[in-house]
């Protein structure tokens, strides 16, 4: 999955110690990593937290991610991509990019941000097996950064 964030631990701690109400998800198309971690974060957030996620180009929702969380109990289905003009900014405390390869976008609200760039499950290469592999292994890695965020074990 590539070379690990090194400081991804920190920013969790830092984050959870900041107690946000409002957690914003970015990527670029709001198909793949950033709706991932809005259903993750959804099934681990405290009462309280809302959860919200969006791309600088939405795209669709990739239906392998679907499936991906689908396969752990957690039903995005009903989600869609959204764009930066969708979230309510004044209810987001806290940002959290995913993107890796790709340039990330900017949140200009008032947030403590964190970078976790992790790769593009959406541009795996391969047949559809192969594929769902990349997107287990993002969903994966944002369910064990998500648990130690919301302090979760």
């Amino acid at each position: 999955m590539g070379a690990p964030d090194q400081h991804w631990g920190a920013d969790a701690d830092l984050l959870r110690e900041r107690h946000p109400r409002g957690i914003l998800f970015l990527c670029v198309a709001n198909s793949a990593r950033s709706q991932m971690a809005e259903g993750i974060a959804r099934s681990l957030a405290p009462a309280g937290v809302e959860v919200f996620s969006a791309g600088s180009n939405p795209g669709r929702l990739n239906p392998l991610a679907v499936q991906a969380l689908a396969e752990i109990g957690i039903d995005i289905s009903r989600h869609y991509s959204k764009g930066m003009a969708d979230v309510p900014a004044d209810r987001v405390d806290a940002v959290i990019a995913l993107c890796a390869e790709e340039v990330c976008l900017a949140w200009l609200g008032r947030a403590h941000r964190v970078h976790w760039g992790l790769p593009d499950p959406a541009t795996a290469d391969g047949d559809e097996a192969a594929r769902l592999h990349a997107f287990r292994g993002v969903r994966d890695e944002l369910r064990r950064r998500l648990r130690r965020l919301f302090g979760v074990e």
